[in-house]
């Protein structure tokens, strides 16, 4: 008997909020790998515009609408290492969105305390050419200061940044 196993990766990030880059990311994971946990974690660096479980449910609906295929999971993870995760559900891979040389420096000593903590390799994708100056920062930003962002997020994202200004009109 042959047994078949199944290669499993992990796409982490804060998501806050979820950009179209991340999505184009996670749809290319989706393409090379026959699982793909998208995995929400609290960076403790940043200040989030909004809770965790918004951001998984967000995803979730960004997922759905872009058609995305079903062996995309979206959860969360708050104690411990990623690397821990990663080893709980079977996944040997990490995969992370570079949108420049900076990103390259900032994830490169992550991905070998990785490796050298469990194993776990590290892929780095690169997003579509059009998104690739897009940040979930820079999106706040723009958000915040009641500018456009449906060219940058997945439109159930635009909607849900969208919907407090309508209200306060």
């Amino acid at each position: 008997m042959v047994r078949v196993m199944s290669r499993i990766a992990v796409v982490p990030g804060s998501f806050d909020p979820i950009t179209r880059g991340h999505l184009d990311v996670i749809e290319r994971a989706a393409g090379i790998f026959d699982e793909i946990h998208v995995l929400v974690v609290h960076n403790p660096g940043k200040t989030a515009l909004l809770p965790i479980a918004q951001r998984v449910t967000l995803i979730q609906e960004a997922i759905a609408e872009a058609k995305l295929p079903d062996s995309i999971l979206v959860t969360s993870w708050s104690v411990g290492l990623l690397v821990d995760y990663c080893t709980d559900v079977g996944a040997t891979v990490l995969v992370k969105g570079i949108r420049s040389e900076v990103d390259v420096a900032y994830e490169t000593p992550m991905a070998i305390v990785n490796r050298d903590l469990a194993g776990i390799e590290t892929v780095f994708l690169l997003p579509s050419p059009e998104h690739a100056h897009v940040s979930s920062s820079l999106v706040r930003q723009v958000a915040a200061l009641g500018g456009d962002v449906a060219p940058y997020v997945p439109p159930v994202v635009a909607r849900f940044l969208q919907a407090p200004r309508d209200e306060e009109r």
